[in-house]
């Protein structure tokens, strides 16, 4: 795996680009309010027993109508019932679903996040110049259906596990790295937020953070570590991990880039043509020292 501590210039630079055009990214104490609690402890992977340092949920205050009429995220909250959570039960995809999937991605290509997106790719010799031969590339990327468990048919793809979570075997969750679908799920009183994971006191989190580690349960099986973006829009993940995943040609890449305030970890896999997953990881923030 590629891993520097070490800042990428470039990605950063190309980064923070996207970070200034995100104008649908909520704003904290505004749009939505976090409550982060308290500090979680150490979950070894795959034990289902947890701790809990939180008695509230995470999200105190959502503004709805801003995920309801902004259309990136609508378009992206169609999507979230059209998946089979469990590894290895084949997913059956309708044409209404293919379609909500071309309605997303035609509401993202919109945005100046994914225009600059494309033009970058483009200019790096990764990506078609024709938008909809771009669009069908992202579909493969974040859509087209693949084996995640051996055993069973096309049970995953790297929209269902970035975003909208997976259980693997029943035992444990992987993926759900997406504050919207955290919060949706949370509501429905799926996923119960356990507290803030950092490694020392000068780590520890803000309520107006954009980015979190955390420790959750999600319809009762324990994630010890997620990490999410809080409050981004949904192209401005998209279009961040397309980026990464376009310009490296391993497997598995690690990359450090400062956006805004934060110095963060980016994590990229490959599932063949298609991303296997992709997460942040918050290294420090307010201009602190790694």
């Amino acid at each position: 795996m590629a891993n520097s501590r070490q800042a990428n210039k470039e990605l950063t630079e190309a980064l923070n680009q996207l970070w200034r055009l995100d104008a649908n990214r909520l704003q904290p104490g505004k749009d939505y309010k976090i409550s982060l609690q308290g500090k979680a402890g150490y979950v070894a992977q795959g034990s289902n027993s947890a701790r809990d340092r939180a008695s509230a949920p995470l999200f105190s205050y959502i503004n709805e109508e801003k995920l309801k009429n902004i259309k990136t995220y609508a378009h992206f909250i169609s999507l979230l019932d059209n998946y089979e959570a469990s590894t290895g039960v084949a997913e059956t995809v309708t044409s209404e679903e293919l379609n909500e999937n071309r309605l997303f991605l035609d509401a993202i290509m919109e945005t100046e996040v994914m225009k600059f997106t494309h033009k970058y790719l483009v200019k790096k010799g990764q990506s078609p110049s024709d938008p909809t031969q771009f669009k069908k590339q992202l579909f493969d990327i974040w859509f087209r259906l693949y084996h995640r468990d051996r055993s069973g048919g096309e049970d995953s793809c790297g929209f269902e596990h970035v975003f909208v979570g997976e259980a693997k075997y029943g035992r444990e969750i992987t993926g759900l790295h997406n504050w919207v679908q955290f919060y949706l799920q949370e509501k429905l009183g799926q996923v119960d937020y356990k507290g803030y994971k950092a490694r020392d006191n000068k780590d520890s989190p803000d309520e107006d953070d954009h980015v979190l580690n955390l420790q959750f349960s999600w319809k009762g099986l324990v994630k010890p570590v997620g990490s999410s973006f809080i409050g981004v829009s949904p192209e401005f993940e998209v279009a961040l991990f397309t980026i990464i995943f376009l310009t490296s040609t391993e497997k598995s890449t690690s990359v450090v880039v400062k956006v805004d305030e934060y110095v963060l970890e980016l994590v990229v896999s490959r599932h063949g043509r298609s991303i296997g997953t992709s997460y942040p990881k918050l290294l420090s923030s307010n201009n602190r020292d790694l």
